[in-house]
């Protein structure tokens, strides 16, 4: 064999093998840091590293219909599951650490309620052109799918849409009112 061939065939498997090994991505976990499973089966809470239970950032939410005085948890003005917005950076899906409580708290109702459905309708505010703000308003409504679903939300359950700029607020000439179309509303069905 010729050393120039030799010499191709080399280079061409390390390419082969940088080009696979970047492309090496880190597992999803099952649960996202703070959540504390409080049902009979999960007992137990997660530990920090100094092994004291880490409940910081975890909230109690009350799934139970009747635990309100009959009245629906989605539709208590005091409880978190009457939150249904999740907003967004601008020209971003990353969906933001200050409402993994609001999407952890979906969470845990839509699994407690297995006949519960939700809709997940991104939005978008108006700059970009109208492809781009579907576009980016159905990777925002995704980015809550991957969300629940990493928190054990089955498909069945789940329906991703994008509004785009269509429920954006007319007009908008600052960046506050621009702030409140970048979200993804929380629709239950039937509700």
């Amino acid at each position: 064999m010729n050393k120039g061939m030799f010499n191709k065939k080399v280079l061409g498997a390390l390419v082969l093998a940088a080009l696979l090994s970047a492309c090496k991505s880190t597992p999803m976990t099952d649960k996202p840091a703070g959540v504390q499973d409080k049902s009979p089966a999960g007992a137990s809470t997660q530990s920090s590293a100094n092994g004291s239970a880490d409940t910081s950032g975890v909230k109690e939410v009350v799934i139970d219909s009747n635990a309100n005085n009959g009245n629906n948890p989605l539709k208590d003005p005091n409880n978190i599951l009457s939150k249904r917005n999740i907003y967004f950076d601008f020209d971003s899906d990353a969906v933001k650490a200050e409402f993994r409580p609001l999407v952890e708290a979906h969470a845990k109702y839509l699994l407690a309620n297995s006949n519960a459905k939700v809709v997940l309708q991104g939005n978008t505010d108006e700059r970009g052109t109208r492809e781009y703000n579907v576009s980016l308003g159905q990777r925002r409504a995704v980015a809550v799918k991957k969300s629940l679903n990493l928190l054990g939300v089955q498909d069945k359950q789940i329906e991703t849409v994008s509004l785009g700029e269509e429920k954006a607020t007319a007009n908008c000439a600052d960046e506050a009112c621009n702030q409140q179309n970048r979200r993804v509303d929380v629709v239950y069905e039937n509700d």
